[in-house]
């Protein structure tokens, strides 16, 4: 995984867009590029795999690029909310429940 981080800041620097990558716009691109994800489901569930992975990996690029943009660890701040969910869905309520974890 690190490698492929590392091609992605490669391809950014590489172009000098670093410069257009605030938080701001990278939040914006993130929230296109997932609304562009969902598209493929309008409708139906009939979708296309290899044209969601596209967009899903347009997703996962700019979560990368923001947490370059906010100067935090990929792995840190998976792990620490992951960290916060575990506790508030414990296994023994969550369990093949859907239900928010205020509900459980």
């Amino acid at each position: 995984m690190k490698e492929t981080i590392e091609r992605i800041r490669k391809f950014k620097d590489e172009r000098d867009w670093a410069q257009f990558h605030t938080p701001e716009n990278l939040a914006k691109a993130i929230n296109i590029e997932s609304g562009e994800l969902l598209e493929h489901f309008l409708w139906d569930n009939n979708y296309n795999k290899k044209e969601v992975c596209d967009e899903l990996a347009d997703v996962l690029v700019y979560c990368v690029h923001m947490a370059d943009s906010l100067n935090v660890d990929i792995e840190e701040i998976i792990n620490k909310k992951m960290d916060k969910n575990e506790k508030k869905y414990p296994v023994e309520k969550a369990r093949g429940s859907s239900k928010k974890y205020t509900e459980l």
